[in-house]
């Protein structure tokens, strides 16, 4: 039987979240990154599994088996379906674990509903404190890199798509890559999408958040890829360890973007250390 919350509506249709809830022990809540989907915690669920915890992994608004809406991609509202996943499960002295944009919803979700239910973060190639380069923020990215990859989605998403998930995984560095067939796999999902969420979610990316980020009163592990071109460390995780109280951060030898699969066991030793 397939598991699937309601966290909203959009005119005559609910907007329902599909999750995955196995394991016994201290709760354990994934949240995945753009453009993929709960699946892509594959090698971090079994060895979570394994080490005795309760592993809830689910599939964001748009990707997935979730519903797809036209409306609710700003990590605003992605906070909020979070917050009705935790209370719906009556999830306490949970610990979320997010990857990519998913570190975006971990961070907004702390910025706006505190840490009561929280008991440590891990925020993996993390988005940072403030992606994008403002008169307040040089080191960001600059916006037309944003309106690039939004131009390319509407002139041919799949292409897009293929490129994108090849630079993830810095495949053209050869070593230390991942088989052309988890590129498949993940152009796979990533197609089957929303086209709307694809387009619309980018925008996470270049949200600011500065103001979350001392609101987060728990434990938290940065880990993130040193050869990260799509989220480069010093732009990211190098400013957001420091605007954490409690805040440690790892970095991977050269790890692209896509650390899950590329570091997955040294992702997954880090993780089972942290979280026990």
């Amino acid at each position: 039987m397939e598991s699937y919350i309601t966290v909203g509506a959009e005119n005559s249709t609910p907007v329902e979240l599909y999750y995955e809830d196995h394991g016994s022990g201290p709760p354990v809540v994934l949240i995945h990154g753009w453009p993929l989907s709960g699946t892509s915690w594959e090698r971090q669920r079994l060895a979570l599994l394994e080490a005795g915890y309760r592993v809830i992994a689910y599939d964001c608004r748009g990707f997935g088996r979730s519903s797809k809406p036209s409306v609710g991609y700003q990590c605003d509202t992605l906070a909020a379906d979070l917050h009705v996943l935790l209370r719906t499960l009556n999830l306490i002295d949970v610990s979320l674990v997010g990857f990519s944009t998913g570190t975006g919803t971990v961070a907004r979700y702390i910025g706006s509903y505190g840490t009561d239910r929280i008991r440590k973060a891990v925020l993996i190639g993390t988005l940072g404190p403030h992606l994008l380069k403002t008169p307040d923020n040089s080191d960001g990215v600059d916006a037309s890199v944003f309106a690039g990859f939004k131009a390319a989605i509407l002139d041919d998403r799949g292409a897009f798509l293929q490129k994108f998930l090849r630079d993830s995984y810095n495949v053209d560095e050869g070593e230390g890559g991942v088989s052309e067939y988890v590129i498949r796999e993940n152009w796979n999902v990533a197609v089957n999408a929303s086209s709307i969420a694809t387009l619309a979610c980018l925008d996470t990316w270049i949200e600011d958040f500065r103001a979350d980020l001392p609101r987060n009163d728990i434990p938290t592990l940065i880990l993130h890829g040193d050869a990260d071109r799509l989220l480069p460390l010093h732009a990211t995780a190098s400013r957001q360890v420091k605007l954490i109280s409690d805040a440690r951060l790892v970095k991977l030898r050269n790890g692209p973007h896509g650390v899950l699969r590329t570091h997955a066991q040294e992702i997954n030793r880090s993780l089972v250390e942290f979280l026990a």
